[in-house]
């Protein structure tokens, strides 16, 4: 058992009513194939495909690729150990309306906090503060939609995904201290 129990908010427990109230079949089978773009499986094979391909580029190439695989390991490793300290039940165990709409039953039962899906996303949204605006802001769209797939399948509370979002940003942001990713400001 973790060292701390962490409680759902009035809010997580009303917008995970909602959902469950609310929620089609299609809608949460559109969810459960979005949310893979999020997963540490996916994101990790994509970072070590775009750290091979960087090997023979130019420097300023290979740091970054660096940087994004090195944060791409350490947010799959950080959600793990923060689930051995913090214990929270999923709103999947909670909600057994959701289950009769056909939300799927998601991982552990005590492992909501935090979403490992959000802290994946939240880091990369942090690197990708360094690219041109539209690049910047359509991985942040796209990372939003993302991490909303765990609420709508009723895997994490709504407070989950944000402190999730919240450590994979900070992640991000101390490892630019070991990799100097974003020094020059031009990751584009």
């Amino acid at each position: 058992m973790a060292r701390f129990r962490v409680q759902p908010t009035r809010a997580d427990k009303a917008i995970a009513g909602a959902v469950s109230e609310y929620t089609t079949p299609t809608t949460e089978r559109a969810a459960k194939v979005l949310t893979w773009g999020a997963d540490e499986h996916v994101l990790c094979a994509l970072a070590l495909g775009w750290w091979l391909y960087s090997l023979d580029k130019d420097a300023r190439q290979r740091r970054n690729s660096n940087h994004i695989l090195l944060t791409a390991i350490v947010t799959t490793a950080l959600p793990h150990l923060l689930k051995t300290v913090f214990d929270q039940e999923r709103p999947d165990r909670q909600t057994a309306r959701g289950h009769l709409h056909g939300v799927p039953f998601s991982g552990k039962p005590l492992d909501a906090f935090p979403s490992g899906h959000a802290i994946h996303v939240g880091a990369i949204a942090s690197a990708a503060t360094v690219l041109a605006p539209a690049k910047r802001n359509a991985v942040w769209a796209i990372g939003g939609g993302l991490v909303l797939t765990r609420v709508v399948l009723l895997a994490h509370w709504m407070s989950d995904v944000v402190a999730g979002l919240a450590i994979g940003a900070l992640t991000e942001r101390l490892l630019r201290f070991i990799t100097g990713y974003g020094r020059d400001r031009r990751g584009r």
